[in-house]
């Protein structure tokens, strides 16, 4: 059994995302689900990332951190796991966090520093073409956390659009999204 924190995307914490983590807690996991965005959910991509914008990146970073900071406390080990912005947010704080047990990215990355050690298992899953994921930026992500010493597994769903697993958007593959939940479920599986 994990403990998870599982972060939202640009359009805020959706009922797709507390659908993801009542899964996984029938999966015997242990799921944190926090809100960075305090309450504001939205419709409109554009206006998820107009209020990302207004924030601003390490705003948001501080706020997950301040959500984690009791899990790490009582000396837990987490898996850190997001949908696109969140999966963002969750790379971040995984590869800052060296006992982390794993990192779930569900259709979005984050930047890599060149200094980055990390022996975190991580998989992703991602569209394929991505709007926001291109083939080129996700080469080179790849080859960056395996240079930084990640395990690195990559999903990838042709046809489906960039949030694939919400139902809710226009996005929605059922194919893709219950293939990402039979994987996501094996990886954490395997975590343990």
């Amino acid at each position: 059994m994990a403990q998870i924190v599982l972060f939202h995307s640009a359009y805020g914490l959706r009922p797709a995302v507390h659908a993801a983590a009542d899964r996984l807690r029938a999966a015997g996991h242990q799921v944190k689900v926090p809100d960075v965005y305090y309450g504001r959910v939205y419709d409109d991509l554009d206006e998820g990332m107009a209020y990302h914008d207004e924030v601003g990146t390490d705003e948001l970073l501080r706020r997950a951190v301040t959500e984690v900071g009791p899990l790490l406390a009582d000396g837990g080990r987490l898996v850190y796991a997001g949908f696109s912005l969140g999966g963002a947010l969750a790379q971040n704080l995984a590869l800052a966090d060296e006992n982390a047990q794993g990192l779930l990215l569900l259709h979005g990355t984050s930047d890599v520093r060149e200094d980055a050690t990390t022996s975190v298992p991580v998989q992703l899953h991602v569209a394929e073409p991505d709007l926001y994921e291109s083939e080129d930026w996700l080469n080179t992500w790849y080859l960056q956390l395996r240079r930084a010493g990640a395990d690195v597994e990559v999903h990838r769903y042709r046809g489906a659009g960039h949030l694939f697993t919400d139902p809710e958007l226009p996005d929605y593959d059922a194919e893709a999204a219950e293939l990402t939940w039979a994987a996501a479920l094996d990886f954490l599986a395997e975590l343990d």
